[in-house]
Parts: structure tokens; sequence; C-alpha cells
């Protein structure tokens, strides 16, 4: 099992670029389904889970080819629409299917879903929106079993904001007969560039991005070609670790208008942020000062960054409270952070981080995606040796971390 061997104490400065978003990717290459036209998409990022979702996609029948950052999908006929335990179970993203499969099918098998052990993810709202348009669906087994002759528009409220309902919903909606309207709709970037996705395939969806999402179904649609978003959390990532560590590091390919909540907080932790075109510029030349931060659905601030933000705490000027809204059980990474010497008090749903001048060196276990980075940035601006162990969920979700942090200087390693 690899493992990253991080010696700290080292300054960034330098340039990489950006990488396209997993959380966008995932559900758009689940949109090649609605469609017997080719799909390409471009910016796609080299990792586990857009690896297990291709792999998934192939075995219902769906013609793949993977080439430098660009993936077709030809879903011309699909042979078996169901979606297995054994790869389900890795990535929750899977469930995203479900809503394809039933408007292009009439019928779909979906497991039910795994993915981080960061809490209770249920899938209710996605179930509760497809019934409401018509599908009949019975969990049995563990399987999700769901079957509709062809779904209706309907009007829909969610109950909590929930991502990857909302995009399921939408593109079982972009097929069904009438127009469906999306009440409490996420509002995440990501949300957004499924839509365009969408409406290059010839779906009519209006008011992405905001709250009430409305689209009107249609027949069919057809092939498109579509180029993935930057990843905004591997941005924030990027952004934190120079916080951090300080120094000075240049991010290209980027959006910077989809991490305002982010940017704010590196800003208040005195680091310095210069905006252009597609890049974002850091410069952190002083020890931070202590940032709260409380998680909370787009346009907040992203759980996503909440472990990152974590770890600057820890070395901070000053003590920040942690608030964490989203995942009851995403807080596994401060244990983790305590055997560097990080004085964290967990209370609830928040963490007291008073800052310490120095970190040390451990071996630490990752245990989420998202706990990886945090522990990486951790063991950036550790005295010492800092080996991050599991890192196999590292890879879900950033590309080649290792070596972009070791372009910016950092002295950092994968070992078997």
């Amino acid at each position: 099992m690899d493992k990253l061997k991080i010696t700290g104490g080292r300054p960034l400065e330098g340039e990489i670029r950006v990488s396209g978003a997993k959380n966008a990717a995932l559900p758009i290459m689940c949109a090649a389904l609605l469609t017997s036209r080719p799909f390409t998409l471009t910016n796609v990022p080299r990792l586990r889970d857009v690896s297990t979702m291709a792999k998934l996609l192939a075995e219902m029948g769906v013609a793949v080819e993977r080439a430098e950052g660009k993936v077709v999908l030809h879903a011309k006929a699909i042979a078996e629409p169901t979606a297995s335990y054994e790869l389900v179970k890795t990535m929750r993203a899977s469930v995203l299917v479900l809503g394809p499969l039933l408007a292009r099918c009439g019928r779909a098998k979906v497991s039910l879903p795994g993915g981080c052990a960061i809490g209770a993810r249920p899938v209710d709202q996605h179930v509760k929106g497809l019934e409401a348009m018509g599908a009949a669906i019975a969990i049995e087994h563990g399987y999700m079993h769901a079957t509709a002759e062809r779904l209706r528009g309907a009007r829909i409220v969610m109950d909590l904001v929930t991502v990857t309902g909302t995009e399921n919903l939408m593109m079982a909606a972009a097929l069904a007969e009438g127009e469906t309207l999306i009440e409490n709709a996420a509002r995440e970037p990501e949300v957004v560039d499924l839509a365009r996705c969408l409406a290059a395939m010839g779906a009519k969806i209006e008011g992405a991005g905001s709250d009430v999402i409305r689209i009107a179904g249609v027949r069919s649609l057809g092939g498109a070609e579509h180029r993935v978003m930057p990843d905004r959390i591997e941005t924030g990532t990027y952004l934190a670790a120079a916080a951090a560590a300080g120094g000075k590091v240049r991010l290209t390919g980027t959006a910077a208008e989809s991490l305002d909540a982010t940017l704010e907080k590196l800003r208040e932790a005195g680091a310095k942020l210069s905006v252009k075109d597609h890049s974002i510029e850091i410069e952190a030349t002083d020890r931070p000062n202590a940032v709260s931060v409380r998680t909370a659905p787009y346009p907040g601030f992203a759980t996503d960054m909440q472990a990152q933000f974590m770890a600057l705490a820890c070395i901070a000027d000053g003590t920040a409270l942690i608030t964490e809204t989203i995942f009851e059980n995403r807080f596994m990474h401060a244990l983790e952070m305590q055997r560097l010497g990080a004085d964290i008090r967990l209370e609830g749903n928040t963490a007291v981080v008073k800052g310490v001048e120095r970190l040390q060196g451990a071996t630490v276990m990752a245990t989420d995606l998202r706990a990886s980075a945090g522990l990486v940035i951790a063991g950036l601006v550790a005295d010492g040796e800092t080996v991050v162990d599991r890192i196999y969920h590292l890879d879900r979700g950033y590309e080649a971390l290792e070596t972009k942090l070791s372009a910016l200087g950092a002295r950092i390693e994968r070992v078997s």
C-alpha cells in the first residue's frame, strides 16, 4: 500500500496548473447515458474515481475511450442498466447513474452507495424526487430497483440541499415528459457545469446556480463536446498549503469565481492574493492568523475545504473555531493532527484549534479524501518526517499531488 513521506519546513515557490474538477467530471460522465450519440469530455483529471466511473459505465455497455485529459463515451445501447455493489461501494458518485438510466431505459438497478466514511449521506432525496416524477422504487437486498414507463415532469421541493440529488434529478428531468421544477436545489458550480453540458446536448434548463431549477423535458438528446470546469477544491487545497507553509505560488487554469468563500478566509489569515484571468497568485510571508470557519452549502464555506483549514489553524497565531454543519463524522483527521502535536479540542460539531508554533513529524493515517489533503498540509509545516498512510483516499480526488507539490519545492515522495 502506498504512503507519502514528507519532510516539512520548506516554503512553497513556483507555478502549477489546476486539474479538471472531479466533482464535475463524474456527473457529466453519467450524462453520457442520456444519449445514443458520441459524447466527448476534455480537461478530465486522471483520478481513481474517474477510472471507477469509466469501468462502471463500460459494464453497462458504454464504449469508453480514454486519452490524456480526454474521455470519449458512446452509450449507443445500454446492455445492462445495473450498477453493482462492487464498484458503487468504493465511490458514492456512482448513484448518479440512477436518474439517467431510469430516463433512458425505463429501469435501473443501483446499489446503495459507499464512498468516504464521513457520515450518513442518504439517498432519500434522490428517491423522493424520482418517485414524484412517476418512478416506482423498491429497496431490496442493498439495491434500489427502479422502473418507469416514462418519467413525468413534477414540482420537487428538496428537504435538504444535496448536490448529487440535484444532479440526478436534473438528468432524469431532461428526458421526462413535461416540465420539472426543482426547488431548494444545490447551487454549486459543479451543478452549473452539468447544466451547461446538458444544454449543449439539447436539454432545456434554466436557473442552474440558483435554488430553483426549471427543466423542460425533450424526447431525445444529442452528443456534445464539453470541457470540465477547473477543480475549485484542488485550487483551495494548494492555496491553503501555501498559506500554511509560506512562500509564493501561482495556480493556472483555475476559476477564482468558484471559491469566493475560500479566498476570503485566506485573506483573513493574512495571505496576499492576486487574481488575473484564469490564475491565482498567493504570497504568504508571516505566520497565518487564526481564522474560524463554518461549513455551509455553496456559496458558503465548502465542507471539502474544512480539513485543509484545520491544518492551517494548527500552526496559526491564535485560536480558531471550525464548525462542521454538513457531515456529522468529518473530524477524524483531528485525532491524526493531534499526533503531530496539534492542540485541538472537539466539542460536538466544533473543533477548537489553538495554534502552536511548530508541529512535529509522525506517522498518520488518512481516513477520507479531504482528510488526506489536510494531513499532507500538516506534514509540509511539521518538523522532521511525516508519513501519511492509506493515501488511496487521496488518489480518488487529487491528480499527481506529490508531483505538483514537488514542483513547488516540497520534499515529498510516494513510497510503497
